[in-house]
């Protein structure tokens, strides 16, 4: 008998659920037969992500959690394992907010705090929660939404680039821990998706309308994010970077850092000249 993927006929979490990659991973897994806890700060976009798993005839449920807040993730599990009936296979750290436009030191402190609070706290308690019952359900994934950003350093973008590195960092950790457990671990670290991130972050005009134009013109769809990092997942894949962008810009970063680094602050430069 073939092995099951982790992906098909899961219990999953997805946080940031009610929006772009969120929504696309939990309608996929619906798809796949699964039962979805979709989690979002906005309680009303995550019902809207259920009415759509619910239409297409899977089973979802929707609860409020603000990931940077521990105690949310930990009620969200306890929602997740009632309603389930049982452990939950399957959790998707997606939840994250966007800032740039400002170079270290004109970004404001409470910037900072608000990015980290989502994008790094937001992985760390839900890998701290709810890694410890994956290891004892042995089996299952975790997905955590890393983005390029992690590694790419792209300039004006000083906390994001930071709460993601964090975030791969912690992803690369977890994947050598939990090594031979039964339970898959992969970074997703794509550039632009199509999403609302640009427009809901907290972002500058000028760097939102240039993030907003290359989002169009070179964007994937989440829906296509998602199928490759499921896929990914089932592979026990620890890395999946989805685009030829994302792939180039890996390997130029390990073969040449500095002219790398050089050349993203060149680039930086002739785009805002540019506009």
């Amino acid at each position: 008998m073939a092995k099951r993927h982790i992906t098909e006929k899961s219990s999953a979490v997805v946080t940031g659920a009610g929006s772009g990659i969120g929504r696309a991973f939990a309608l996929a897994l619906a798809h796949r037969g699964g039962r979805v806890v979709c989690a979002d700060i906005n309680l009303s976009t995550a019902q809207e992500t259920v009415d759509l798993i619910v239409a297409i005839g899977g089973q979802a449920l929707a609860v409020r959690c603000d990931v940077s807040v521990l105690a949310d993730v930990e009620a969200l599990a306890v929602s997740a394992e009632a309603w389930l009936g049982g452990p939950v296979d399957l959790v998707i750290n997606n939840a994250g907010v966007g800032v740039g436009g400002k170079v270290v030191g004109d970004v404001s402190i409470e910037d900072w705090s608000w990015t980290l609070g989502i994008n790094l706290w937001g992985v760390i308690h839900g890998c701290h929660v709810f890694a410890p019952k994956l290891r004892a359900h042995g089996t299952g994934g975790i997905i955590n939404v890393c983005s390029t950003a992690s590694f790419a350093a792209a300039p004006t973008m000083g906390p994001y680039n930071v709460s993601k590195a964090a975030a791969l960092a912690l992803t690369e950790t977890l994947s050598a821990e939990l090594s031979g457990s039964g339970i898959h671990v992969t970074a997703l670290c794509p550039t632009f998706v199509k999403t609302n991130i640009v427009r809901d972050g907290r972002i500058d005009a000028q760097a939102s309308q240039m993030g907003g134009k290359i989002m169009q013109w070179i964007g994937f769809t989440p829906e296509r994010v998602v199928e490759l990092a499921l896929a990914g997942l089932d592979r026990n894949q620890l890395y999946v970077l989805p685009q030829m962008d994302a792939r180039m810009i890996w390997r130029s970063k390990r073969l040449v850092p500095a002219l790398y680094a050089r050349g993203a602050g060149l680039i930086n430069r002739f785009a805002l000249k540019a506009q």
